[in-house]
């Protein structure tokens, strides 16, 4: 009999969270680290990340998790997943920092995070990600939401001072509207909704040759940031486009429906 393929299950990183820093009124950096270090692959790429296990402490689970066991006996006990940029680590010092958004009480990942404190642990696989600045492209283009700060930040920092290029960034919240200082070539412009977003895209200045793209935020901005694209005949290998979320869904329905033609940027 033939048995079906199934991938390895990925190393959990079992942390502890070592800093908790509030970053703006809605955005707090979680640094962790320790023992479980030597278990997160980390890569070069700046929009690396990680996929969070967070468990129901009610149910008493203690890491690393068996979730194949978990889904066939207890399914009600699974930890959520859910998939988090990393900001910056730093394998040498053995730590990793993690920036969620906070929405209130709303959802699983932003709240543990408000109520996170020195000692607490916070388990993850990976890092995955694809993308990185080329400095041999003609200029750079980087689009995206408050979800994706944290590689558009990482992205400015591995740059050259002699790099050219456009950041449009949708925040609404000015407090929210956290970079670190980027090249001088680099023109960040910050708008106030998704409209906006893509109405400056259609206003830019397009520059010679073909740019690099970094493209990520919500799943229908996206996807109209995507037709823009096409119109500029913007190379697909050029491209790092996606959805990091859905308006009206959660992280679980939102990864099912990649599978599916709603789901689809490209």
């Amino acid at each position: 009999m033939i048995r079906p393929h199934t991938r390895p299950a990925r190393p959990q990183a079992i942390l502890t969270v070592q800093h908790v820093d509030e970053i703006s009124p809605n955005l707090i950096r979680i640094t962790v680290g320790g023992d479980g270090f030597d278990a997160y692959e980390d890569n070069i790429f700046t929009d690396r990340y990680v996929k969070l296990l967070l468990a129901d402490p009610e149910h008493g689970l203690t890491p690393p998790y068996d979730l194949e066991a978990l889904r066939a006996t207890s399914p009600d006990k699974v930890p959520s997943r859910r998939t988090y940029t990393v900001r910056a680590s730093n394998v040498d010092e053995r730590w990793l920092s993690i920036d969620f958004v906070i929405h209130g009480t709303h959802g699983v990942a932003g709240p543990w995070a408000r109520n996170a404190r020195p000692g607490d642990t916070l388990v993850l696989t990976g890092a995955g990600g694809k993308y990185r600045p080329d400095t041999t492209a003609p200029w750079h283009l980087l689009i995206g939401d408050h979800t994706a700060l944290p590689a558009l930040s990482s992205a400015i920092e591995s740059m050259p001072e002699d790099v050219r290029g456009h950041v449009l960034i949708s925040v609404g919240d000015s407090a929210g509207r956290v970079l670190p200082p980027a090249p001088s070539g680099i023109a960040i412009t910050w708008v106030l909704s998704d409209e906006d977003l893509l109405a400056a895209l259609e206003e830019m200045r397009w520059e010679d040759g073909a740019p690099q793209v970094f493209a990520h935020g919500e799943r229908e901005c996206i996807k109209r940031v995507r037709t823009i694209l096409r119109g500029h005949d913007v190379p697909r290998e050029m491209l790092s486009i996606s959805a990091y979320w859905a308006r009206g869904r959660a992280e679980d329905q939102f990864q099912a429906e990649k599978r599916e033609s709603i789901g689809q940027i490209d």
